[in-house]
């Protein structure tokens, strides 16, 4: 893969975002999924949203897909994401599931929490106090689960907690404890130090937006070309947005030091062993390019999570539902459509078809 020089938009795709979302995503093989995750369709708007007032000053942002009937879903994104990550996916997934993707804390549009906690399980609570209002206004019970990242760890944790409020738990590259050490994501760590963390951070955002955003991309994309233009200019215009903002820089450090505190955690409430607690049927996907998330964790993800289905992506990064939204709509589908799942994983090779690894 080519990388794109820092701070230029990625190429390739049509830069227009006019498209209409009418009559949801086409489910035929050689459609609108495989259309739109090739490029050759203008990638849709975002979808609306609105703060939701989970109790007292406690608010998120939530946007949600149109129209009433599907089973409710729920989104979580990862760090530094938003719910803006789901919009391709959240429409593929019509008219099975009505998704909402919320912004966690600090994220996106949502303020910070009241008491400025941003500890995995403060996170679970937030989502989990989400879910009850929405269960208990639509009275449509539990959701099916979907995360990435950092909100693949949180989801983990709710689902382990409550697990009568998850029907699926679906994981894009969770981010759970790796115990090979990694020099080339050192960063995390150094970056939860006091006075050095905050300094080394500061130094980062005083980059231009757009060179920030060109490096995501770079970092979480195997083929950053598949991000659209027109996307691209928006996060730009997002994050110029976010710098005015004084809690963004607490929120992204508050994060980066509890996902480092969770991969330190030792004894019986570490982040794997949340895993094994999970009785909700579970897709777990890993990209095979991810830079971020090993995927030689699909091991140790099919023997900690019970009877989960294991899923490795060719030529994918750690934003699988943003690159490839079509490939993971489809094994969601399968999840859905409750096909046993056997206890091992199940690898896509680099070019070939899925094959089981035992």
């Amino acid at each position: 893969m080519t990388r794109e020089p820092k701070g230029a938009a990625p190429t390739g795709l049509r830069s227009d975002e006019g498209a209409t979302r009418e009559g949801g995503a086409s489910r035929a093989p050689g459609g609108e999924r495989e259309d739109r995750a090739s490029g050759t369709t203008p990638p849709i708007p975002h979808w609306p949203g609105e703060l939701v007032r989970l109790s007292g000053d406690h608010q998120v942002y939530v946007r949600s897909t149109p129209g009433e009937g599907g089973e409710p879903a729920l989104c979580v994104h990862g760090l530094a994401g938003s719910s803006r990550n789901w919009t391709d996916l959240m429409d593929l997934l019509r008219p099975r599931l009505a998704a909402d993707a919320l912004d966690l804390p600090g994220f996106g549009d949502s303020p910070p929490r009241p008491d400025g906690r941003y500890s995995i399980a403060a996170l679970a609570q937030t989502v989990t106090a989400l879910i009850e209002r929405r269960s208990a206004h639509n009275r449509r019970g539990p959701v099916h689960l979907i995360a990435n990242s950092l909100g693949g760890a949180v989801s983990v944790k709710l689902a382990a907690v409550r697990p009568d409020l998850v029907k699926t738990l679906t994981l894009i590259s969770p981010a759970l404890p790796d115990s090979r050490p990694r020099l080339d994501l050192i960063r995390f760590p150094v970056m939860s130090l006091p006075r050095l963390g905050p300094r080394l951070l500061r130094k980062y955002e005083a980059l231009p937006p757009q060179a920030r955003v060109a490096d995501v991309i770079a970092t979480c994309y195997s083929d950053p070309a598949l991000f659209p233009p027109a996307r691209f200019a928006a996060e730009v215009a997002e994050l110029a947005r976010r710098d005015t903002l004084g809690y963004a820089t607490g929120a992204l450090l508050g994060s980066i030091r509890a996902l480092t505190a969770e991969f330190f955690r030792m004894g019986r409430h570490t982040a794997w062993r949340d895993a094994a607690r999970v009785t909700a049927p579970c897709l777990v996907i890993y990209g095979s390019h991810d830079r971020l998330v090993d995927p030689r964790l699909a091991g140790r993800a099919a023997h900690a999570f019970p009877g989960a289905r294991i899923v490795v992506l060719p030529r994918t990064g750690h934003l699988a539902h943003m690159e490839h939204p079509a490939q993971v709509a489809a094994e969601i589908d399968v999840l859905l459509a409750g096909i046993p799942a056997p206890a091992h994983r199940l690898m896509v090779g680099q070019d070939g078809p899925a094959r089981s690894v035992r």
